[in-house]
């Protein structure tokens, strides 16, 4: 007998193209209606709740009901996190309309993945804050997770971040994750929520309507320029 488990279930499911759109469209953490992911995908509503089905069934996805509409949620953050990880290895997209190369390049600029910046907006603020000290490497190259330096406590806590970890967490810190846009690493983690909200609360970056993208705006260009030497 097998006793590894069987992942060809989630791989099935992931695998439909549809499915794929609506887990995509869903890593920002927001809860969308069957309708909107529907128009999202280029499906009917009746082939959208068939699929939707069957991702809450498989417990990729959640449903909450509201009134007379259904809204779609990813289950958790490890679902998030394995289909960036997919993304990140998948072949390169094929460009085919001018909008989609507007939407490929809003993305690959800045967007949210479930809770955290990613593009180039989140590679610079990774890179950044490695490059001041604030951040440092794992000391092994398998780990995962960066270290924060004692320098970076102190620039997050004036920066008005404090990191409140509750005894016996497992959520991971500060976690290097591979962006699939760039191929580069970007910041995950606690630490990469807490800097993506403190950036919104600054009103250094806001969330375009509808859409992952994240507009940067003047106050957060200089901002992240006299804070960490960013320029966008």
């Amino acid at each position: 007998m097998n006793a590894y488990p069987n992942i060809t279930v989630i791989a099935s499911l992931i695998a439909d193209p549809s499915r794929t759109i609506f887990l995509s469209s869903l890593l920002d953490g927001r809860a969308l209606p069957a309708g909107e992911l529907a128009h999202m995908a280029g499906v009917t509503p009746q082939t959208a709740s068939s699929h939707l089905a069957k991702l809450v069934e498989g417990g990729l996805l959640e449903v909450e009901q509201q009134g007379r509409h259904r809204y779609y949620r990813l289950a958790n953050k490890e679902i998030a996190y394995l289909i960036e990880t997919m993304a990140s290895i998948a072949p390169p997209v094929q460009i085919r309309s001018l909008r989609q190369s507007d939407q490929l390049q809003q993305l690959s600029y800045a967007r949210t993945c479930y809770g955290h910046l990613a593009g180039q907006l989140g590679i610079a603020l990774c890179e950044a804050l490695l490059r001041k000290g604030y951040l440092a490497e794992p000391e092994e190259a398998q780990m995962k997770d960066y270290h924060i330096t004692e320098k970076g406590t102190q620039w997050f806590t004036n920066f008005g971040i404090e990191l409140q970890v509750k005894p016996g967490s497992r959520r991971a810190i500060a976690r290097k994750c591979l962006d699939w846009s760039e191929r580069r690493h970007h910041l995950s983690g606690l630490l990469g929520e807490q800097l993506g909200q403190r950036l919104l609360e600054l009103d250094w970056t806001r969330q375009k309507k509808g859409s992952r993208s994240i507009e940067v705006t003047e106050a957060g260009k200089k901002g992240l320029y006299e804070e960490l030497d960013i320029s966008l």
